[in-house]
């Protein structure tokens, strides 16, 4: 293997979108990986502020029953461990748009939880310290938040190791041991307690890891099976690849049935991924939104049938959308009415995107449009007729629409 390809494989394992021109897919993974890592953020506050609120009143606690000193030498590495906690929380917060390209930064970002919550568990009695519970905290989360169950049982492997170090480390001497009140100090270096100790809180850390992954594998079930049955894309509001394929295949054979036509229209916005990164994932997710209300506005404006839409828009892919036009009149190959209508309704819509703006940014279509039974007499056959007038019409820098019909037979094998 040589330094290229050893250079890309650490790049793909290191960030979510390497590429210098990332696809959709891409943009898809960086989103979501963006969310976790916010999410992670947040919760961390929400540790972090539990965490003050029992410091505040231990020590109150404490006060009225420890010497002053001691309070202090007990108090004082907690404090100091805490207020790191808020110094790199914050970084991350004010860079999270930055670094959150970074694969492996939740997982980074856990280990590093797990770490400072073994040097509390350090100074606040080591075998006998009540902070020991906090990996059970950072388990939990990461089986919410992380995308693999692999990645959740390394978080219990990691807690294992850091707190059976802090214990192996006090038995053995290389540490010295931290006195706490109220506890019988000396059994930090008796074999029996510690071992029995540490068993139970692993037991504790792998059944959190457990019970952790099989309750998110059930939520993750029901949020496919919510994906599943519901024909509405979140963003753009228009309905989704389901049920545009579902549509299709029921308007192709209505068609066949009644000899009538169906126009398809296939719009991509250009270069859609390039705005995406220069501009950011919310804009481009408004973009989005935006041009699927003009395209709802476009299809309303007199073609509304008895109350409802004879026309069928649809979100086919990441900035792919996908209109079905059908005819209630019968097919003439003589006029060609329908490939009329169907260019004249995608042209519409190109020149109102045209001149859309929104937050003074602007983007442009390409689209391809097909009608059948001249471009496919069966739902394969026109998407992929629309398809091809698509690529042509990217292919020849975007801004346009482009017919199925028009395309020669050069244009096709090109295309293949």
């Amino acid at each position: 293997m040589n330094q290229s390809r050893i250079a890309k494989t650490l790049a793909r394992t290191a960030v979510v979108s390497w590429r210098d021109q990332p696809t959709q897919y891409d943009i898809e993974a960086l989103r979501a990986n963006l969310e976790r890592v916010a999410l992670v953020i947040r919760v961390r506050w929400a540790i972090v502020a539990a965490l003050t609120v029992f410091s505040v009143v231990a020590a109150l606690v404490y006060g009225s029953s420890v010497a002053f000193d001691q309070l202090v030498q007990n108090m004082t590495i907690p404090a100091i461990a805490l207020l790191f906690v808020l110094m790199y929380n914050s970084f991350y917060q004010a860079t999270l748009h930055k670094v959150g390209n970074v694969a492996f930064l939740n997982q980074a970002q856990l280990i590093f939880d797990i770490i400072v919550a073994s040097v509390l568990v350090y100074y606040s009695g080591g075998v006998y310290s009540w902070f020991s519970s906090m990996y059970l905290l950072f388990i939990l989360e990461g089986a919410f938040i992380l995308p693999k169950r692999h990645h959740v049982w390394f978080l219990v492997l990691a807690s294992a190791l850091f707190y059976g170090f802090v214990l192996a480390a006090e038995f053995w001497g290389w540490i010295p041991h931290v006195d706490m009140p109220f506890v019988e100090n000396g059994l930090y270096n008796n074999p029996t307690f510690v071992w029995v100790r540490y068993l139970w809180k692993v037991t504790l850390y792998g059944g959190a890891g457990t019970i952790g992954i099989l309750m998110m594998q059930r939520v993750h079930a029901r949020e496919r099976e919510l994906r599943e049955s519901s024909f509405v894309d979140e963003i753009t509001g228009l309905y989704n690849r389901q049920y545009f394929h579902r549509v299709l295949n029921s308007e192709v054979d209505r068609a066949q049935r009644d000899q009538g036509t169906l126009g398809l229209i296939l719009v991509d916005i250009y270069q859609f991924s390039e705005f995406n990164r220069i501009f950011g994932l919310e804009i481009g997710d408004e973009i989005l939104a935006a041009i699927a209300t003009e395209v709802k506005d476009v299809l309303r404006e007199g073609h509304v049938d008895e109350g409802y839409e004879v026309n069928v828009a649809c979100r086919v892919g990441g900035e792919e959308l996908g209109i079905i036009v059908p005819e209630a009149f019968r097919y003439d190959p003589e006029s060609d009415p329908a490939q009329k209508h169907v260019s004249a309704l995608a042209e519409e819509i190109r020149q109102r995107v045209e001149d859309f703006r929104l937050r003074g940014l602007g983007v442009t279509l390409s689209i391809g449009v097909a009608v059948a039974p001249d471009n496919g007499d069966n739902a394969v056959r026109l998407l992929d007729a629309a398809d091809r007038a698509l690529y042509a019409a990217s292919m020849a820098g975007g801004n346009r629409v482009v017919a199925a019909w028009e395309l020669d037979a050069n244009d096709l094998e090109g295309r293949e």
